[in-house]
């Protein structure tokens, strides 16, 4: 879906939308999208610049990463990005030079930059980005989970298994 900026005339307008979980659904993501995911935010309009700030609500289903059991996650994240137009991503002057090449420093504004193209941003890319970021770096469906046996592969947390605890 994409945000038509031609019909942002104010200074400042909510925005509001549920994205369907089949429309933000990619093969190889690391999770699943459980229900809607709602998408409310404010768009303020400056000339050019865009400024989208707001919140996404979703419940997505993650693997542990101890037990490899499916768990349903909470997201509740918020954001804050500016959108320039595309043009002005094209660099300023200057030659590099070869111990350079391919270096660039990013800076704090890169992290919350992005850029826009025929008056166009797109939503699901960007409600899909702050799915990613929301999601922990080692998912846990419980904090005392046991995991697997790395022997026989036996759920700690249902049974124990026969195997030396040697490991």
């Amino acid at each position: 879906m994409q945000l038509d900026l031609t019909r942002f005339r104010e200074a400042e307008t909510p925005f509001a939308r549920p994205f369907e979980p089949a429309s933000l659904a990619a093969a190889d993501d690391p999770f699943r999208v459980l229900e809607p995911v709602e998408l409310v935010m404010t768009v303020r309009k400056d000339d050019d610049l865009y400024h989208l700030s707001g919140r996404i609500r979703a419940s997505l289903e993650l693997a542990c990463s101890r037990c490899l059991e499916p768990f349903a996650f909470p997201v509740d994240a918020a954001f804050d990005l500016r959108y320039l137009p595309q043009h002005m991503n094209m660099g300023g002057g200057g030659e590099a030079d070869e111990d350079d090449a391919g270096a660039e420093e990013v800076g704090g504004d890169d992290l919350t930059t992005a850029f826009y193209r025929d008056d166009q941003i797109d939503l699901v890319q960007l409600v899909r980005e702050q799915l990613f970021l929301a999601l922990p770096m080692k998912p846990l469906h419980r904090e005392d989970c046991r995991g697997l046996c790395p022997s026989c592969g036996t759920n700690l947390n249902e049974t124990t298994c026969a195997c030396q605890a040697s490991w």
